[in-house]
């Protein structure tokens, strides 16, 4: 972080395990440069942070949050901060406050200004966080000193009126008193009943926030609708040991986007609420580019099977994009019904990053859909298209449909305009990658149910492209699949893991490591030996390795499938379905292949927690890999509750969020010691 160092340790353990807002009123920040690193910094030391980049409505923030301290940084913005810091004060000082500026070194002159402002602290900068933390519980100090009286009222208003909540990672979140009477609801309040009060469209991104801090982030601040209470900022924030997520909630302040235009039927955007949105982004200079999706084939269906199954097959295509998107593209991302069965997919990103992610939503929307009337397959067509200088909405909307019809006209996906990196382009990026080292390897952990013992790894790649920023395994292989390049892809990425791992420090020498295979990989002739030859350059025992291959892998060609598993468990690997569950599963190929163990798709893991209905189907899934000797490993594990219940129906082993998310060696380490 500019000017703090963030890897200093918190002064003490106690302090660092109070865990977000626990005990401490909330801290303010306007920070004009620094906001998110700041925030960041603050909410790890355990406070929970409202924090304003801009000063718009700054005071009504200031007044709604309930914080008696105020951090001002004025670094490379002193105009702005002193124009603030006078706005602040009265507020401030009226609530026996303390506001504090923080401040380059080489302002030190104006601290002048600030203070015949009102500013009754400040810092300068560089800082390490213990000074930081010290400065901010030494401005507290001074809050109940000078005016205990308004101190101790101050915090019986913000005891009964703050809207606030936390959740443990089980099936409830606990409220405030505030929050529940604002909401009309008990106290202790479902986490899938608080999900429905949050507007459809605007879930993703909240569950993106939450996945964040559950990987490893501070903080996070989302914007949404919430019923009951309108819109509104959460300001999310994780204790220490990242077990427990506690969220500060206040009215938006000027300048936040209004309500979305909402689709009745899928929940997501409409037409309107996307026109919305692309005007609000068109006002920054950041790229924008769009995914416009046709469905192929549902006339057929809305006609041949009535229209019940025709909406519910929309919800599902709505709900798949929504959660794809907010996976490899981030929460700024939102989708929008166009009317019919066309959809938009619209992020701040650059264009090659959407059509990568095409790529990708070409493959989920070939799967069957699950519907009233069974599962229904349908096609899609796709257009990409990007923000052009000049352009407004209905341009650029236009512009994706046309690309969009001539799609239809018999090209699975088309582009409105040329790419800026073509698949030569892409092909240059993908072997500069292999020859600079751009991928990654990271280890997310398999954990023993019984016995809590980490005792495995899945090793996972990221590409840290230099223009599109970090893409995951699929995003990766979706573009290497274009270039042409997709066996030497995957060949690195089994070297960079096996090489990586035969040389784990002594804590980890005892953990097997899981390795993907493509289904190109399955089917080239000699594979076997050649991956049993990489295997043993590596010096990794072939008897600490499990090979795992996805059931869409299986489906060319289940004969080449049964051979090279044969070869590996000879060899002494071990073979694994990956994402099992996921619409392709086959007792017939299961019982056809020599396998070692199914791993539960995520979506079936988190599924256990709803209906009965949903949790039948995992327990099928269970007993039916029981009744085959497989041993099970459930990935996407994100709460107690999910683990509990999988623990129940008598799965063996996980991996998820809930131990960690994929890690370097050293954080592997950290964590298998600890």
């Amino acid at each position: 972080m500019t000017g703090v160092d963030a890897t200093e340790r918190q002064p003490d353990e106690a302090m660092a395990g109070n865990g977000v807002g626990a005990g401490r009123e909330p801290i303010f920040l306007l920070s004009f440069r620094h906001r998110d690193e700041l925030a960041a910094t603050v909410s790890r030391a355990g406070w929970s942070v409202v924090a304003a980049r801009r000063p718009e409505g700054v005071e009504q923030r200031l007044l709604a949050s309930g914080a008696a301290v105020v951090l001002v940084d004025a670094r490379g913005a002193v105009k702005e901060a002193l124009a603030a810091t006078s706005r602040l004060a009265g507020h401030v000082g009226g609530r026996g406050g303390a506001l504090i500026i923080l401040v380059s070194r080489n302002m030190v002159g104006s601290l002048g200004a600030f203070l015949s402002a009102g500013a009754t602290h400040f810092l300068t900068s560089p800082i390490s966080q213990s000074e930081l933390v010290h400065g901010i519980r030494f401005a507290e100090a001074h809050c109940r000193r000078s005016m205990p009286g308004v101190a101790q009222a101050r915090q019986d208003e913000r005891a009964s009126g703050l809207l606030q909540w936390r959740w443990d990672g089980g099936a409830t979140l606990m409220l405030s008193p505030a929050l529940a009477a604002a909401l009309d609801c008990d106290r202790t309040l479902p986490v899938r009943e608080a999900l429905r009060m949050v507007a459809v469209a605007e879930r993703a991104a909240l569950l993106a926030a939450i996945r964040r801090l559950r990987s490893g982030a501070v903080s996070q601040a989302v914007v949404h609708t919430l019923a009951g209470l309108g819109r509104v900022v959460e300001h999310l924030g994780r204790t220490a040991g990242g077990r427990e997520i506690r969220a500060l909630l206040e009215p938006p302040a000027e300048g936040v986007p209004p309500p979305v235009s909402l689709d009745w039927l899928t929940g997501v955007l409409d037409a309107s609420g996307a026109r919305e949105w692309l005007q609000r982004n068109f006002a920054g200079s950041a790229p924008v580019s769009g995914l416009l999706v046709g469905l192929a084939g549902f006339e057929i269906v809305n006609t041949g099977l009535g229209r019940a199954v025709g909406d519910a097959l929309l919800r599902g295509v709505a709900a798949k994009l929504s959660e794809k998107a907010a996976a490899s593209l981030g929460g700024d991302a939102v989708v929008a019904r166009l009317g019919g069965a066309d959809f938009l997919v619209a992020a701040p990103c650059e264009g090659q990053r959407m059509e990568l992610f095409g790529g990708e939503m070409q493959h989920v929307l070939s799967r069957p859909l699950s519907t009233p009337a069974g599962e229904t397959r349908v096609g899609a067509r796709l257009a990409v298209t990007e923000r052009r200088e000049g352009d407004e909405p209905a341009t650029f909307l236009r512009r994706a449909a046309e690309a969009l019809a001539l799609a239809r006209e018999g090209q699975v996906s088309a582009r409105a305009e040329p790419a800026h990196q073509s698949v030569e382009q892409l092909a240059v990026d993908i072997r500069a990658a292999l020859d600079e080292e751009q991928i990654e390897i990271r280890f997310q952990p398999q954990v023993e149910i019984a016995s809590g013992a980490i005792v495995g790894v899945e090793a996972l790649a990221r590409w840290r492209h230099p223009v599109l920023g970090e893409l995951g395994a699929e995003l990766l292989l979706t573009a290497a699949e274009r270039a042409g390049l997709a066996g030497a892809v995957s060949a690195a990425i089994q070297r960079a893991a096996l090489d990586a791992a035969a040389r784990w420090p002594k804590a980890l020498q005892q953990l097997r490591m899981s390795v993907n295979i493509t289904a190109d990989d399955v089917a080239r002739p000699g594979f076997a030996d050649t991956l049993l030859g990489r295997i043993d350059a590596s010096g990794f025992p072939r008897s600490r390795l499990t090979l795992e291959v996805t059931e869409t892998g299986l489906m060319e060609d289940l004969g080449a499938a049964a051979d090279l598993f044969s070869q590996l468990r000879t060899a002494q690997c071990r073979v694994a379905i990956d994402d099992f569950g996921t619409g392709y599963s086959s007792l017939a190929y299961l019982k056809a292949l020599p396998l070692d163990y199914l791993k539960i798709d995520r979506k079936l893991s988190q599924d256990i927690g709803g209906s009965a209905r949903d949790r039948v189907v995992v327990r099928g899934v269970i007993e039916m890999a029981r009744s085959l000797g497989l041993g099970l490993i459930a990935e996407g594990v994100e709460t107690e509750a999910q683990l509990d219940l999988l623990a129940k129906e008598g799965c063996q082993f996980f991996q998820g969020f809930l131990c960690a998310e994929p890690l370097t060696v050293d954080a592997l380490e950290a964590l298998v010691s600890k």
